[in-house]
C-alpha cells in the first residue's frame, strides 16, 4: 500500500520527509511481532502511530489497549497491568486481569511511561523480553 493511502486509513496527516519516514518505518514494523518504542514530545501522535501499527499488524483483529501510565495512582499500577487475585492486598475483594491479559495477544500501547515506577518498570521489562508476567498474588 502506498504511503498516502495509508496515511488515509489511519489518519496520519503531514507530507514532510520525516512523516514520509515515519510511515516508511510503520510499514515495516507492522507485520513483525516485535516490541516497539515510539518516542517524542506530547501531542506529536504516539498514539496515533501506535493505532496504525497495531492495524496494520496481524494482530488487527485482537484487541488493543491503551493505557495512561502517568494518571494510574503508584499504588495501583502493577494491578492494572498485571491483574490481582483475590485477597492478595486489603481491597482484592476479587480476582481481576490486568491490561496484558485483557489484551490477549493483542497490543498494550504504555503511554507515559517515564511515569512509571522504576521498580514496575523492572517487571515491565520481563513482560517485554519474555512476555511472561504474574497476577499479583499468584
Amino acid at each position: 500500500m502506498d504511503r498516502t493511502s495509508f496515511q488515509g486509513m489511519h489518519g496520519i496527516l503531514g507530507n514532510s520527509v520525516e512523516m514520509q519516514e515515519i510511515i516508511d518505518i510503520v510499514q515495516q514494523v507492522a507485520p513483525a511481532d516485535i516490541t516497539v518504542l515510539i518516542t517524542g514530545e506530547s501531542g506529536v501522535g504516539k498514539e496515533v502511530i501506535a493505532r496504525a501499527i497495531h492495524a496494520a499488524s496481524k494482530r488487527a483483529e485482537k484487541t488493543l489497549v491503551t493505557v495512561n501510565c502517568g494518571a494510574i495512582p503508584e499504588g495501583l499500577i502493577e494491578s492494572e497491568l498485571f491483574g490481582h487475585e483475590k485477597g492478595s492486598f486489603t481491597s482484592a475483594v476479587e480476582t481481576r486481569k490486568g491490561y496484558f491479559e485483557i489484551a490477549d495477544a493483542g497490543t498494550v500501547f504504555l503511554d507515559e511511561i517515564g511515569e512509571m515506577p522504576l521498580a514496575t518498570q523492572v517487571k515491565l521489562l520481563r513482560v517485554l523480553e519474555n512476555g511472561e508476567f504474574m497476577r499479583i498474588g499468584s
